[in-house]
């Protein structure tokens, strides 16, 4: 199929076309993209969307944690967030507003410096804001929409808007979206308490995941859902997967959860590898695994 490119004269961004996917995604994989716009700001995203054809499939990246792309790539366009739609500010004492691209790291920081407690969990949280959003995103017992007072949606022709969180159906990894909508922004209230010393327990959660998780390796984070009142890490590790390789991608030794790129694999070795694991945990343990992380693109 011939690729359609967008023109984008006039705008502020940088367009790049066949842009390799493997450069953003944590996983360090992933095919060409059509279309990878890296807009100016907000208002320079709207405007590149309005300029999409209506048929033309988009998709947003941040830090392209949680994310799998395949190893034909995408076919369609790809916005970019990270560092790029990173505006973040007070609104009142106690809310604070980040959009898309501001990773959930530099939100849980920004909320303790200004004394507020609540948000500390989202500094274990491996992505940008609009991820987070995107799946309700969490860590350490934390959930991100438990702190989500509204947010800010981006639509397909480009116009901008406001929803309060009560409008969205939430639940553990989900969120109900309106369709062609996306989020481009989120507000987050959060407890006032100058008596809680954010920093050291922010500290003390990222080294508890780093003695826990393989975080010096390329990963997208934990790969599967945890079922009702059990760990995905358990079942696997239960199924004797740890160490299960295909080609370049093995289950993690140090966790069962995160499967890791040891330097030469392909998407479609990580995506077999998660295939096979949902198989092998269905078969001894009678229990079917359902992936957290998100798998788009074409395959080879």
């Amino acid at each position: 199929m011939m690729a359609t490119h967008v023109d984008t004269a006039g705008l502020k961004g940088e367009l790049r076309i066949d842009e390799p996917m493997s450069k953003h995604t944590s996983w360090r994989v992933g095919g060409p993209a059509d279309n990878y716009y890296l807009p100016q700001d907000l208002d320079d995203a709207t405007n590149f969307l309005a300029r999409l054809p209506d048929d033309m499939p988009v998709y947003w990246i941040g830090l392209g944690s949680n994310l799998l792309v395949r190893d034909g790539g995408i076919r369609g366009a790809v916005i970019a967030t990270s560092g790029l739609l990173n505006k973040m500010n007070m609104i009142d004492e106690n809310t604070l507003r980040a959009e898309a691209g501001v990773s959930s790291a530099k939100v849980a920081r920004f909320s303790v410096e200004h004394d507020l407690t609540g948000g500390e969990f989202l500094a274990g949280i491996p992505g940008t804001i609009g991820g987070a959003l995107a799946m309700n995103a969490g860590a350490f017992g934390g959930e991100t929409w438990n702190v989500v007072y509204a947010v800010d949606v981006i639509t397909k022709k480009g116009t901008i808007k406001q929803r309060m969180a009560s409008e969205f159906d939430v639940g553990y990894r989900y969120v109900k979206t309106f369709g062609n909508e996306w989020f481009a922004a989120g507000y987050f209230r959060l407890e006032r308490d100058n008596k809680v010393d954010g920093k050291s327990l922010i500290k003390k959660l990222l080294n508890k995941r780093g003695q826990s998780q393989p975080t010096q390796l390329p990963n997208a984070g934990s790969v599967f859902k945890n079922p009702k009142g059990d760990y995905s890490a358990r079942l696997i590790e239960a199924s004797g997967l740890k160490g299960t390789s295909i080609g370049g991608a093995s289950v993690s030794d140090m966790h069962a959860n995160f499967i890791i790129n040891n330097g030469n694999a392909m998407a479609s070795d990580i995506e077999n590898l998660i295939n096979e694991v949902q198989l092998q945990v269905k078969k001894q343990q009678d229990i079917s695994l359902e992936p957290e992380v998100r798998i788009i693109g074409e395959i080879q």
